[in-house]
């Protein structure tokens, strides 16, 4: 059986997707948007109590399970356990990696954000627990889901690819069907999404058209 990091290493498309998204039933959308090849998902709602979190969480444990795909919390390492998460993502302001990874288990995958070469080249000079399991990068473009958040852009992207080295990354920001394949030319093999899945009609469509995108780089995505 795949271990944790394993799947990480493997996964290329990663949902960001809140407790209750307005456009679908939740379990229904995470099931069409792993059918068409997402590998993570990630619980993200900032708006939600501890309770609805956790009464979210078994939807999406489930989902993952059904596709052998990993499931992370957003921001709260103190409910990992509770949620039977795989793991947790925390931005810069937020639990430090250590810190998370201690509250969340030390099994727990930790990603962390990242939104310019410096703090790129912190995680990769942290070591022991300090250092996270994965990088995003970004955001390439603005993104209502992260207001006030000026975009690090493309060349953001480009200094990932040619100084993450091992570490695996994924791009994030304002990304879909119209744009990843600048992403993808610009050296991204991994991406992180919200609204190209959330709030399209056919979410597993949408997922296959991505990754091909991603495997083409000068092309667009699939329809």
């Amino acid at each position: 059986m795949a271990t944790r990091l394993d799947k990480l290493a493997r996964a290329r498309l990663y949902f960001v997707c809140d407790a209750t998204p307005a456009l679908h039933d939740p379990e229904l959308l995470l099931d069409r948007a792993l059918c068409g090849g997402v590998d993570i998902v990630q619980l993200r709602d900032h708006d939600a109590s501890d309770d609805a979190l956790l009464a979210a969480a078994p939807i999406f444990r489930a989902a993952a399970d059904r596709h052998d795909a990993l499931f992370i919390l957003n921001d709260r390492p103190d409910l990992v356990a509770a949620a039977k998460a795989d793991g947790v993502h925390v931005g810069q302001d937020d639990t430090p990696v250590a810190a998370a990874r201690a509250a969340a288990g030390e099994d727990a995958i930790v990603g962390l954000s990242s939104h310019r070469p410096e703090q790129l080249a912190a995680a990769l000079a942290a070591d022991g627990p300090s250092r996270p399991d994965y990088i995003s990068i970004g955001p390439v473009w603005a993104t209502p889901t992260k207001p006030g958040r000026p975009a690090a852009g493309l060349d953001y992207v480009r200094h990932a690819a040619a100084h993450a080295g091992d570490l695996p990354w994924f791009a994030i920001g304002g990304i879909d069907a119209t744009n990843i394949g600048e992403v993808a030319a610009a050296g991204a093999s991994r991406v992180v999404v919200v609204r190209a899945l959330r709030d399209v009609s056919d979410p597993q469509g949408a997922a296959r058209g991505l990754l091909a995108a991603l495997s083409s780089p000068a092309g667009a995505a699939a329809p």
